[in-house]
């Protein structure tokens, strides 16, 4: 699985490629999947370009993308602490959701992260345990009465060096564990994005690759679309999988 992170925290400082209202996000999934991803994780965004939970945008994100995409490709979202602060209020959110996500992402290191995912498991919505590195997020999902209920575990290497991420993902692998016998998507960021990717190729793991993780394709050049990452990520993942990277 290579799964499209659309946009992320991304504002318009980080140039025009980057979707942020529920058009440009569509069109720029719709090229994506027809490129190669085959799940969705966006961030809604406000007018001003601000994460949000707002159960108004969520609706026009959602429905935005379901009318460009097949219905075969799962579509989820953010759940971060910064586009809600306080675990009451993303509890309230999720509750007052009129449109729902397929699945969302739950950062387990973030206060409330139990009682946010438990909102969702309540409405339906699959959840993804988001546990980066450099965090206490492992040992936190380890003890957690919620992660065999968990849809997946993203693994998410916060180190941006090129020279170090794949030791930091090695790391945050273990750390994981048996993860709750719970399939595991990899992933780096910035300058980390690449050799964490690779990595999961060479192990067999699903990966995430776009926007929000990197605005570099592997040869340092800026990437032009989400679609143009896809293509390339799907490409690297396959190659290292064949090989040592």
């Amino acid at each position: 699985m290579v799964q499209l992170c659309v946009n992320g925290a991304r504002t318009s400082a980080d140039g025009a490629v980057v979707p942020l209202s529920p058009e440009a996000v569509a069109d720029s999934v719709a090229e994506a999947v027809a490129a190669g991803a085959t799940d969705v994780h966006v961030h809604p965004k406000t007018p001003c370009g601000r994460d949000t939970l707002s159960p108004r945008v969520l609706a026009a994100t959602l429905e935005a993308i379901r009318a460009r995409v097949p219905a075969s490709v799962p579509v989820g979202v953010t759940t971060g602490a910064w586009a809600e602060p306080g675990p009451s209020a993303r509890v309230a959110r999720i509750r007052s959701w009129t449109a729902l996500p397929d699945h969302a992402s739950v950062n387990w290191h973030e206060p409330g992260a139990e009682e946010v995912a438990a909102a969702l498991i309540e409405r339906g919505v699959a959840v993804e345990a988001g546990i980066w590195s450099g965090t206490e997020g492992a040992a936190l999902f380890r003890r957690s009465p919620l992660g065999p209920r968990v849809l997946r575990v993203l693994a998410e290497v916060t180190d941006p060096d090129p020279a170090t991420a794949r030791d930091s993902a090695h790391a945050l692998l273990a750390r994981l564990g048996t993860a709750h016998g719970r399939p595991v998507l990899l992933h780096g960021e910035e300058g980390g994005a690449w050799p964490v990717l690779r990595l999961a190729g060479r192990l067999g793991l699903a990966t995430r690759i776009g926007l929000e993780d990197t605005l570099r394709l592997p040869d340092g050049g800026r990437a032009a679309s989400n679609a143009e990452l896809v293509t390339a990520g799907t490409r690297e993942w396959a190659a290292a999988r064949r090989g040592p990277d």
